[in-house]
């Protein structure tokens, strides 16, 4: 689980001039909201938010926020709006966390290992789920969840109930969804009643031989 550190600033003025104001001044408008106490609207520099994010775990990092020098509140990051063009951050909500309470988000899915019984005879494995939800507690966040695909065979699938999760967590996803399958390529498809036909020629010439 990756930990780490961030300050924010209160102050701003609400509204589309103040947000646009905060951005050309280097720094990102956001909201901290949850556990009990009000919501807070804050600016964070994008620098150390590029820092925060940059870690292992990703949006999915347990962030310590500290906010005009006050105790930090532990948070973690639910919200995150880009530009449609740029793609840059243009504003962040953070949901302060009960440490002692499971939380409930999406964790990357990472394929590892190499499906030789599916390339070897013309298939290729597809990823069809890039993240799974689970609950799990604050300080067992995984950064992500890794399917070995090299057990993998042609025409079968991987599915949700198939994975292995970290001690602790508990899927939330849909325990039939498929997250990756083994089927043949198209040049395969097209090719093999070529090959079964020709197969089924050298059988009958050696048959009436």
């Amino acid at each position: 689980m990756s930990e780490v550190t961030l300050t924010a600033e209160t102050g701003r003025i609400t509204g589309t001039p103040a947000s646009r104001r905060a951005r050309l001044e280097n720094s990102i408008p956001g909201v901290v909201y949850g556990a009990g106490k009000p919501s807070v609207a804050i600016s964070i520099q994008r620098s150390d938010l590029r820092r925060a994010m940059t870690t292992d775990a990703g949006s999915n990092a347990l962030v310590f926020l500290a906010v005009d020098g006050d105790a930090a509140d532990q948070v973690l990051v639910r919200e995150i709006q880009r530009h449609p063009v740029r793609r840059d951050v243009t504003h962040i909500d953070f949901m302060r966390i009960d440490p002692t309470k499971p939380v409930e988000l999406e964790v990357p899915i990472i394929l590892v290992g190499d499906a030789k019984q599916v390339t070897v005879n013309g298939g290729m494995t597809e990823q069809r789920l890039n993240k799974l939800k689970i609950r799990v507690r604050p300080d067992a966040i995984p950064n992500s969840i890794e399917v070995d695909i090299s057990v993998m065979q042609l025409d079968r699938s991987l599915l949700v109930k198939d994975l292995v999760l970290p001690e602790g967590s508990v899927c939330l996803s849909k325990p039939q969804q498929a997250v990756v399958t083994a089927e043949l390529t198209r040049a395969a498809v097209v090719a093999k009643p070529a090959e079964d036909a020709a197969a089924d020629a050298g059988a009958a010439a050696a048959a009436s031989e």
